[in-house]
């Protein structure tokens, strides 16, 4: 798996763009003491940290600050890596980096340490891709580091947390044994159908399966959650004019984010804002209100209004409590309603909301929530109803941050789980399709840690990673 380009040392700017207090400059490769001797002047003990002048070709200081080593294979990527503390000024940081490539150069001209030659500036998660390589981590928790920088809510940060450290990956491995062990006695049988003892009847094969399934079926509720955390939700507020949407965003957001006049086609494009539910990313989005229009600028509005319902999550079908016995009103609702059963898949829950029950006497609908946005009452009951509809259960310490294609493959281990089952059920025992439905779904269980990944899914996972980490 791995590539030409993981034998280059590499470099980059470990820490954010801007300016700071500290900035660190990060290098990783193979025997990294030609390198030390020309940025530092001397060499370093491992795992120590020492202040000390970083160094120019000329041997003039570019700054002063700690520089660490770390020796392989005790460091992150298994390699050994170097650690410019310096401060944080985005100049002084882009001069280190500059003198590391050119110490690099600088020997690699001089041929007096080949290893050296290529030293270039790191790709985008290029040194969480060599621990990966370098098995200091798996595929999940590579991915959970960058989840854990990109986390928006408390929740996710600490299930990011989990998943970095293992746990994920120690559920995955537990099913992967099991499913090891089953594969075992099966081809046992096939390998030795001879023999008068029938293996996978005195082994409960059959007993193995269902324990395998069911915890399988917990591993993959978790990472339900755990994507949910990671993705978060997106919905999106729909209705006619007036019918109060961007009242509602604001109230959902708890900010004046949107316009609100009572002139009919106020919001003419989509208005969005990511609020938090329990932990959960919530992504509202307000559209331009659905009618027949003549205006070149509300009819873009509503053309992209459709685009967002067809793309979201849950919708908010906002209904206007005060115009409800309006027969006008009603048929337009009608209509959109009818729309959007069209074009909604049957995945995608559509919440009708009576809004405006501060300024109407008007009876209480059988369908859907009634609340005000001016007011807020209400709101904690659709919060809780958006919850619901996605499948979000309430947050345990044991849930642990997962991504949509790890929720995939356990869905594919489910698929050949079952067939297996049924193979291993029926009287006319096809033992080979059943060891094949067994090594399908180790393979898509494997996928998720990385013990059986392709250098595009890689390329990928690791190109959307952070410069330098």
């Amino acid at each position: 798996m791995s590539l030409p380009r993981h034998q280059d040392p590499i470099a980059a700017i470990a820490t954010a763009p801007g300016r700071g207090a500290v900035g660190i400059v990060r290098i990783s490769g193979k025997n990294l003491d030609a390198l030390i001797q020309a940025l530092c002047g001397r060499q370093l003990k491992p795992r120590e940290a020492t202040y000390l002048p970083f160094l120019d070709r000329a041997g003039l200081t570019i700054d002063q600050g700690l520089a660490i080593y770390f020796a392989a294979p005790h460091s992150f990527t298994g390699e050994d890596v170097l650690e410019l503390q310096a401060h944080g000024g985005p100049v002084v940081l882009q001069l280190l980096l500059a003198r590391c490539i050119e110490a690099g150069a600088d020997f690699d001209s001089l041929r007096h340490v080949p290893r050296l030659a290529g030293l270039r500036v790191a790709q985008p998660g290029e040194f969480s891709e060599r621990a990966f390589l370098n098995g200091k981590i798996d595929l999940a928790q590579a991915e959970a580091i960058a989840d854990l920088i990109d986390a928006s809510t408390e929740a996710a940060a600490r299930s990011a947390s989990r998943s970095l450290v293992g746990e994920f990956s120690k559920e995955i491995h537990t099913l992967r044994d099991a499913l090891i062990h089953l594969r075992m006695l099966v081809e046992a049988t096939l390998d030795f159908p001879e023999e008068e003892i029938d293996f996978l009847r005195k082994a409960d094969a059959q007993g193995q399966l269902s324990k395998l399934q069911q915890t399988l079926q917990t591993v993959l509720q978790r990472a339900r959650q755990g994507a949910l955390l990671r993705e978060g939700i997106k919905v999106v507020i729909a209705g006619q004019p007036n019918a109060g949407k961007s009242s509602l965003l604001n109230a959902l957001a708890g900010a004046e984010l949107a316009i609100v006049t009572p002139v009919a086609g106020t919001t003419r494009d989509r208005v969005q804002q990511t609020i938090q539910i329990e932990g959960v990313p919530v992504h509202v989005i307000d559209t331009a209100g659905l009618r027949a229009s003549d205006d070149e600028v509300e009819k873009i509005g509503i053309a992209r209004a459709w685009d967002a319902i067809e793309s979201a999550d849950a919708v908010l079908f906002v209904h206007d409590l005060t115009r409800a016995n309006a027969a006008n009103y009603i048929a337009d609702d009608s209509e959109i309603a009818r729309v959007l059963t069209e074009k909604l898949p049957s995945t995608v829950p559509l919440i009708d909301v009576w809004n405006k029950a501060d300024a109407t006497t008007a009876a209480r609908r059988d369908r859907g929530l009634t609340l005000s946005a001016k007011t807020g009452a209400g709101l904690d009951a659709l919060r809780l109803r958006l919850l619901e509809v996605v499948g979000w259960r309430s947050a345990s310490e044991g849930v642990y941050i997962a991504r949509e294609r790890h929720v995939q493959a356990l869905r594919r281990v489910d698929g050949h789980l079952r067939e297996a089952g049924a193979h291993l059920a029926a009287k006319a025992q096809s033992l080979d399709l059943l060891a094949e439905e067994l090594r399908l779904a180790q393979n898509a269980l494997s996928e998720i840690t990385g013990e059986f990944t392709s250098d595009d899914l890689l390329g990928v996972i690791f190109s959307k990673f952070c410069i330098g980490k």
